[in-house]
């Protein structure tokens, strides 16, 4: 470690690409009082002490949207890694093609279905960003 490296805590925070029947990927908008609050981004959330990330999802998803996942539902596909002022977070993503219930904003300003190419037109914050080229290109 060199001198100018600085330990920070490590947040785990699981996210999720929920892909609709026509390939658009849902984002949400994060609510006025939060952090980043206006920006969007994928949904998920902090994993807790022993919870694995796919419970963490399936607990978040249902907590934030209200729709039912099974862990076979998610799967693993890239992960972001990003230092920001006072910690470092890890955030893998998955790919969701399954769910039950309807989607309903619960937590979040608004929510929005983009096609990967339009991602971009949608401000997120600086760990979500780089997740887009990835959707865009293997979408």
């Amino acid at each position: 470690m060199t001198e100018l490296q600085t330990i920070k805590p490590m947040l785990l925070v699981a996210a999720a690409a929920l892909i609709d029947a026509d390939g658009r990927v849902l984002i949400c908008q994060r609510p006025e009082g939060k952090q980043l609050a206006g920006l969007w981004e994928f949904p998920g959330g902090k994993v807790e002490a022993g919870e694995t990330p796919e419970a963490c999802l399936i607990r978040e998803l249902q907590e934030e949207l209200g729709i039912s996942v099974t862990q076979a539902c998610l799967a693993p596909f890239v992960f972001a890694s990003h230092e920001y002022e006072s910690f470092h977070l890890l955030m893998p993503l998955y790919l969701c093609r399954r769910w039950s219930g309807r989607i309903v904003a619960k937590e979040h300003a608004a929510l929005a279905w983009a096609k990967p190419n339009r991602l971009g037109d949608y401000e997120m914050p600086p760990a979500d960003a780089p997740l887009v080229a990835w959707l865009r290109d293997l979408i």
